[in-house]
C-alpha cells in the first residue's frame, strides 16, 4: 500500500537547487496496518523486553547489567558513524586513574555517556526536563562537547541545509527539510510525543526514531541522538526498567536495509515495512541481551562460590569481586578507591581474585600493574570489536 509521507520543496544550498523533503506529522495517514506478521513481532519484542528486566533483576545490583550494557550501546553508535573505538580501549581508560583527556574516538563514546546520563537523571528528577525539544537540545550538547562536529552548533537546531549522503547536495542520497519549516516539524514531534495515539507504544517509539531522523534537526549528531532517544523512550514508558537494550547492534549489524527501510517510508510510505524491521530487531536484541545477563549472572555465582571456598577467603576479597561489573579493570589505586581500605587490605583483595583466577594481570611491563576481569569483557564485547 502505498501512502503519502510528506511533501518536497525546492531549495538552494552551497549554490545547488534540490529538493528537500518535508514530512508529514505523525501517525500515518491512512493509519498503520498492524497485520498478523506486524503483531506477531509485538508480541515478540514486548515479551523479550519483560524477560530483559527480569533477568537485569536477578541479581541484588542491576549496575552488573547497567554498566556494560550502556557501554557497549555507547562504543556501537559511535562505530555506525565511522568512529573506531572499541569496548576494551574504553574500559581499559576508565580503569586509569591518572587518565589524560581521551582521543576524538574515545571522546566520542564518553559524551554519549554523559548525555545519556544527563538525560536519564532530568527525566528521573520530578522537577527535570521531561522528553521535549529542550532536553533534546540539552543532550545534543553533551554529545557534542569537544568533539568532530563541535563548531557546528552543538545544542541548537540548524539554521542552514544540510544534506545524507553525497558529496554535495546535487548528488545527496536525502535532502532534509529547510531550516523554516524545522519548527514546524519538530513541534509537531513534540506533542505526537506527549499527545500520542492508540498505537502500541513499541511501535510509536520506531515512529519518533524514523521522524527525528528525518527531520534531521541538527547539522551533526543525529544519528547517535536518535538512537539514544530510542533508549530514553523505552525508559520512559515503562517497557524497561533501565537502559540495558543495546539496538545500535542490530542497527549496524543490519545497516544497508536500516537505511532502505529510512527510504521506503519517503518514497512509498512503507511504514508497515519499517515496523516490522524495528520490531524484529527489538526481539532480537532483547533475547540476546537477556542470555548475556544471564551468563553474566551465572559468572558472579560461579566466582563468588570460588572465592568462598578458597582458604584464604576474605570479606574484601569478595566486595572487590562486587565492583568488578563497574571496574572490570583494576589496579591497586582503584582497588583502594573503591573497596575504601588500606593498600595492604587492598592488595591482599587483588591477590586473592588473581590467585583463582578470577582476575588476570595485564602486560608486566606497564605501570602500575592493572588486572582484568577478562570473562566478564569477553561477555559483553561481541560487535565491538572495529568495524
Amino acid at each position: 500500500m502505498k501512502r503519502k509521507t510528506g511533501h518536497y520543496v525546492v531549495t538552494t544550498t552551497a549554490g545547488e537547487t534540490v529538493k528537500a523533503f518535508v514530512p508529514d506529522s505523525l501517525p500515518p495517514k491512512p493509519s498503520l496496518k498492524l497485520d498478523a506478521k506486524i503483531s506477531d513481532a509485538l508480541d515478540s519484542a514486548t515479551l523479550e523486553l519483560g524477560r530483559l528486566d527480569v533477568a537485569a533483576n536477578i541479581v541484588p545490583n542491576t549496575d552488573w547489567f547497567i554498566y556494560g550494557f550502556v557501554r557497549k550501546e555507547a562504543v556501537v553508535t559511535s562505530q555506525i558513524e565511522g568512529y573506531e573505538p572499541t569496548l576494551s580501549d574504553l574500559l581499559s581508560w576508565e580503569a586509569k586513574s591518572d587518565r589524560q583527556e581521551p582521543g576524538l574516538d574515545l571522546k566520542e563514546v564518553c559524551n554519549y555517556l554523559d548525555a545519556l546520563e544527563y538525560a536519564r537523571a532530568e527525566l528521573a528528577n520530578p522537577r527535570g526536563l521531561p522528553i521535549s525539544l529542550r532536553l533534546l537540545k540539552q543532550t545534543h550538547k553533551r554529545l557534542m562537547q569537544g568533539v568532530r562536529g563541535a563548531a557546528k552548533q552543538p545544542g541548537h537546531f540548524r539554521t542552514s541545509q544540510n544534506w545524507i549522503g553525497g558529496a554535495r547536495p546535487g548528488n545527496a542520497a536525502f535532502v532534509p527539510p529547510p531550516p523554516d519549516k524545522l519548527t514546524d516539524c519538530l513541534d509537531s514531534l513534540e506533542k505526537y510525543i506527549h499527545k500520542g495515539n492508540d498505537l502500541p507504544k513499541l511501535v510509536r517509539i520506531g515512529l519518533v526514531h524514523v521522524q527525528f531522523e528525518t527531520i534531521h534537526p541538527f547539522l551533526d549528531g543525529n544519528g547517535r541522538l536518535g538512537r539514544l532517544l530510542i533508549a530514553l523512550l523505552l525508559e520512559q514508558w515503562r517497557l524497561l526498567s533501565s537502559p540495558l537494550l543495546y539496538i545500535s547492534v542490530y542497527f549496524k549489524r543490519n545497516r544497508e536495509e536500516y537505511y532502505d527501510r529510512l527510504a521506503s517510508i519517503r518514497k512509498d510510505g512503507d511504514w508497515e515495512g519499517w515496523t516490522l524491521f524495528f520490531l524484529e530487531g527489538v526481539a532480537s536484541m532483547g533475547r540476546e541481551a537477556t542470555v548475556t545477563a544471564e551468563e553474566l549472572f551465572k559468572l558472579l555465582e560461579r566466582d563468588r562460590l570460588t572465592l568462598l571456598g578458597a582458604t584464604n577467603s576474605s570479606v574484601s576479597g569478595l566486595r572487590l569481586l562486587d565492583q568488578l561489573a563497574s571496574h572490570p579493570y583494576m589496579t591497586l589505586s582503584r582497588a583502594v578507591q573503591v573497596l575504601g581500605t588500606s593498600k595492604p587490605t587492598a592488595t591482599k583483595a587483588m591477590s586473592l581474585l588473581a590467585e583463582n583466577g578470577i582476575l588476570r594481570e595485564m602486560d608486566t611491563e606497564k605501570r602500575p600493574r592493572t588486572f582484568v576481569y577478562q570473562e566478564y569483557i569477553d561477555l559483553l564485547k561481541e560487535d565491538t570489536e572495529r568495524i
